[in-house]
């Protein structure tokens, strides 16, 4: 079994999908995961024009890629951001910009979109964020009730049931990428968002390592306990960097700095332990593409793009149908 390995395009979006998928099919990947930003994909295009879903999926099978998922995160994070300064504008439309309900709104109306685009590009899986209304809480000053927590939690759940409704319509799942300022970001708050919707089995888990290895939450513990939510699987890297100087709440110093407690680096120059990953996905039996995110401030990054691939195709193996010493039996 050799799992594809495909390209987050996300962080792509400055190349033209024509130009990536060119680039991307000659270093040697297997797909390409859409990130619905740039002219990669437009959801609401795909919502009601096939074929526009016709014409992006085109361009993908000339250079002998494939599509498995696309992935709709800065949308979904407007849904429960509170959304009240200016980072978040460059999200949404120019005209909802200041106005934190306007960017809910059409948030919503995008991610809905997002499911009916998946269907009609014959996908069955869309990953992305859902923001939290709580994060700003993490650290409990001023001090954070209970009641507050759990309020931030039915909030999820009111905002995201009714997207999930168009996800179920459309036979498409929605998986979180677990990440600090979503409303799930390590186990346990995992554990809180499954069951404030009802388990319901249209929401899972895009499995990114990057995001639980600088937390210090055992990567493997995550798809241990979460062996029927893994839907879909992100490759990234993170390093701690922690020397007594700076601590792991990065200082408020942006990724690649020196002096930051950790960052993310590109696949196999980090901490994440790879080959323990692999074994617990061969245990669970997923079967879906291995997609990388490519991000590392100290790497150009198309000589990254290009070692990634390569760790992938490496690192990865099939599960053995046999016991080892079953041969001492003949």
């Amino acid at each position: 079994m050799a799992r594809p390995v495909t390209m987050f395009t996300g962080q792509w979006a400055d190349l033209s999908l024509e130009e990536l998928a060119k680039k991307m099919a000659e270093i040697g990947y297997d797909g390409l995961e859409l990130a619905c930003w740039g002219d990669h994909m437009d959801v609401f295009k795909a919502a009601e024009d096939l074929e526009y879903c016709k014409k992006q999926k085109a361009i993908l099978k000339k250079n002998n890629l494939q599509l498995f998922a696309i992935s709709n995160h800065l949308a979904g994070q407007l849904v429960c951001d509170p959304n009240d300064d200016s980072r978040s504008d460059m999200f949404a439309p120019q005209d909802c910009a200041g106005d934190a309900e306007k960017k809910r709104a059409w948030a919503v109306d995008a991610m809905k979109a997002t499911a009916k685009a998946a269907k009609n590009l014959g996908l069955g899986v869309v990953n992305g964020f859902t923001g939290s209304s709580i994060w700003h809480m993490l650290y409990s000053f001023p001090p954070v009730s209970d009641q507050m927590i759990e309020d931030g939690f039915k909030h999820f759940a009111d905002m995201w049931n009714p997207i999930l409704d168009v996800f179920d319509e459309c036979g498409v799942k929605f998986a979180l990428e677990v990440h600090p300022t979503e409303i799930a970001f390590d186990i346990v708050t995992a554990k809180k968002a499954l069951k404030a919707i009802g388990n319901r089995e249209a929401f899972g888990f895009n499995f990114d390592p990057s995001h639980l290895h600088w937390q210090m939450v055992d990567p493997v513990r995550f798809i241990k306990e979460f062996p029927d939510r893994i839907y879909h699987v992100h490759m990234k890297d993170a390093a701690l960097q922690l020397d007594g100087f700076s601590g792991i709440l990065s200082s408020h110093l942006n990724f690649g700095q020196p002096d930051r407690g950790w960052d993310f680096r590109s696949l196999g120059h980090g901490g994440v332990d790879f080959e323990e990953i692999i074994r617990a996905l061969n245990r669970i039996g997923y079967t879906g593409p291995l997609s990388v995110e490519w991000e590392d401030c100290g790497m150009e990054r198309f000589h990254g793009a290009a070692e990634a691939c390569e760790f992938v195709k490496n690192i990865d193996f099939a599960p053995s149908n046999v016991q080892f010493d079953d041969a001492f039996d003949k």
